[in-house]
């Protein structure tokens, strides 16, 4: 990228020096020079989420989508910067004065500047309009500034009236908000109860379960001020997949999915009065882990997602997952016969 391109990018981020992230974070571009181009960081967007349902404590955990080639967005364009604030910015760079690092440059681009803002495409940088829209410009996704498409989002800002959207590709939608929302879904961690606990014996069927309520919806609403845009983005769990960790198991349900209960919890407790049971959430073990000392072990919730919206648009986003390996040590007894 280079300096010209890159500092009309970094231009509106100035709006947002005093601004804060969806973690609270001071917004910030940094830049540093290298020859003749400049590399930056532009982390803050206006997207505000709400929680809307517990996820057991714990912090949030991303998830898998099942479909690999789906992540969610890493740039889109939003309201950035108001007419006061575009025309505050240029004429620091029209005195020359550094920005995020970046000086000795600015009165080079303060004239293409104010040429396209102040007297080409806008009136005195719609100044008249203070108040009722703002310029929109490109925001990169927080958790997605790594992902090189975090920089495909290259247009110079434009205006938008309030409450309207631009018909513009990655400009903000209700979409791209439920899809921003799936990576704040506050997912609990893949805990479960084991029966017996520690150690395994072959032959012996180990019970699994998770207590009532700890696998329950959760859902995360992203809005965005200036747009009236607003979207809910729903998880629901599932399903359990246990894998053994070797071929030597039989698996309670032969799927290995054990189903999520009405009531959040999955499986069913182990009582002595059981123990002639199959356990409706288990596996049995036929081997003793001697060579690899333990059998990783690994359980894994799948996760529905939906989405809808304040425009009444809505649907399904990729299923999700997010599990957890426990190393389970296997021992063999044998009986010894007087």
């Amino acid at each position: 990228m280079g300096i010209l391109t890159l500092t009309l990018a970094v231009l509106p981020t100035a709006a947002y020096a005093g601004g804060k992230d969806r973690n609270g974070v001071e917004g910030q571009a940094n830049g540093s020079s290298n020859g003749q181009n400049v590399a930056a960081e532009v982390r803050v967007s206006g997207v505000q989420t709400t929680v809307n349902g517990g996820s057991g404590g714990g912090k949030t955990r991303s998830l898998t989508p099942s479909d690999s080639n789906w992540t969610p967005p890493a740039c889109w364009y939003e309201p950035v910067i108001s007419p006061k604030e575009l025309k505050e910015t240029i004429e620091t760079l029209e005195k020359d004065k550094p920005i995020f690092g970046m000086g000795g440059f600015g009165q080079m681009f303060a004239g293409l500047y104010k040429l396209i803002y102040q007297t080409d495409k806008y009136d005195d940088y719609n100044m008249a309009k203070q108040g009722k829209g703002m310029f929109w410009g490109a925001v990169i996704n927080p958790a997605r500034k790594d992902d090189p498409e975090a920089m495909s989002c290259d247009r110079l800002p434009f205006w938008v009236d309030d409450n309207k959207t631009p018909d513009v590709p990655l400009a903000v939608s209700p979409k791209i908000l439920a899809e921003y929302a799936y990576d704040e879904l506050p997912i609990p961690s893949t805990d479960f109860s084991m029966s017996p606990d520690g150690k395994q014996t072959v032959n012996l069927s180990t019970w699994i379960w998770a207590d009532k309520a700890r696998f329950k919806p959760v859902s995360v609403t992203a809005s965005l001020p200036h747009t009236n845009l607003s979207a809910t983005t729903t998880a629901t769990p599932v399903s359990l997949k246990l894998e053994p960790g070797t071929g030597e198991a039989n698996l309670h349900p032969a799927s290995g999915e054990c189903p999520i209960n009405a009531d959040g919890s999955i499986g069913s407790p182990y009582a002595d009065a059981k123990k002639n049971d199959s356990p409706p959430c288990g596996l049995t073990y036929l081997r003793a882990s001697t060579k690899s000392g333990t059998y990783p072990l690994k359980a894994t919730v799948t996760w529905k997602i939906s989405w809808k919206s304040s425009t009444g648009e809505g649907g399904d986003l990729p299923t999700g997952t997010y599990g957890k390996t426990t190393a389970v040590t296997v021992q063999e007894i044998q009986a010894v016969n007087r």
